[in-house]
């Protein structure tokens, strides 16, 4: 008796909401749409605490030239961004991440009186990111509790090896491109911070770095921006 009370009930039910009586309010939604997503528009959730990886884009170079207008400095083949998902809001709107590392390697100077490149690398890590789905998908990366965003080249000289330091004082502006799946940034300018005497007093740094993938999710699909 009891089973048949339920499924008269079930009956009633489902009648009800075929004949409006019970109102579209009271009916779930769909589902929002996050800001990123793996594997394309509206594909899996990132979701908080996933990794995110990308070396630079194919055919390309991170460079670290003197002016914004100049080919002097330093020229980076190989490159690596490593970030952690910290939000991922409801598009539209903006997602943070925490960029954990950046590395570089294959590096080249061609500054008169360089010989090599020892290293090039970023300190004060982690810094954060921000994520834009607004027009240009803009990506602004800042510094973060360790100070300000900061470069170290060490470089082999005709008089032996010497130090330059760089910081920017403010923070990076770039933008994502949903096609390559990728971030840019184009003559992001830092000023001389300590170091020798023989250092450039400024450097623009440009890269491009794609594709983003989620690491943490199978196959490591790209990342999309909605």
């Amino acid at each position: 008796m009891r089973r048949h009370r339920h499924l008269a009930a079930t009956v009633t039910v489902a009648a009800a909401f075929a004949l409006g009586a019970v109102p579209a309010s009271a009916m779930p939604g769909p589902v929002a749409t996050p800001v990123l997503t793996a594997g394309g528009a509206g594909g899996t959730v990132v979701a908080v605490g996933d990794a995110l990886a990308a070396p630079l884009a194919a055919n390309t170079r991170a460079t670290f030239y003197s002016t914004a207008t100049s080919t002097t400095g330093v020229t980076c083949a190989v490159s690596q961004l490593s970030a952690k998902v910290l939000g991922n809001p409801a598009a539209p709107g903006t997602a943070t991440e925490s960029l954990t590392g950046l590395t570089f390697g294959s590096c080249t100077s061609n500054v008169t009186g360089v010989t090599s490149v020892r290293s090039l690398t970023v300190g004060n890590l982690p810094y954060g990111i921000a994520v834009d789905d607004g027009p240009g998908l803009p990506v602004t990366l800042a510094g973060g509790a360790g100070g300000p965003i900061q470069a170290t080249a060490a470089l082999n000289t005709w008089f032996g090896t010497i130090t330059c330091v760089y910081q920017l004082s403010g923070a990076f502006s770039g933008n994502a491109d949903n096609a390559a799946h990728s971030l840019a940034f184009r003559n992001e300018h830092f000023a001389k911070s300590g170091g020798s005497a023989l250092c450039p007093g400024d450097g623009y740094f440009s890269a491009t770095y794609g594709p983003v993938a989620d690491t943490t999710q199978p196959g490591s699909p790209a990342v999309h921006v909605n």
